[in-house]
């Protein structure tokens, strides 16, 4: 799967088949301030936290204005 066309979407709409191909990696979301109102979008993902924290920097992001998160399996 290619997890590059995954990029900005929403984890809570993502199919059961998307979710079953992330289990086991990790995604970034930017973390929630009351001055950006971040929406829930997945902005990296990777085998590692530090693959998607470089995959950020990639981007000229700031990999601590993110938290990371486990896709776990779909049930």
């Amino acid at each position: 799967m290619d997890f590059a066309s995954l990029i900005g979407s929403s984890p809570e709409q993502l199919s059961i088949a998307q979710r079953r191909a992330l289990t086991g990696q990790w995604g970034a979301y930017l973390l929630y301030t009351p001055q950006n109102l971040a929406l829930r979008q997945i902005e990296a993902i990777g085998p590692t936290v530090a693959d998607c924290a470089a995959q950020l920097r990639q981007r000229g992001l700031n990999p601590t204005e993110y938290e990371y998160l486990p896709f776990t399996p779909a049930y």
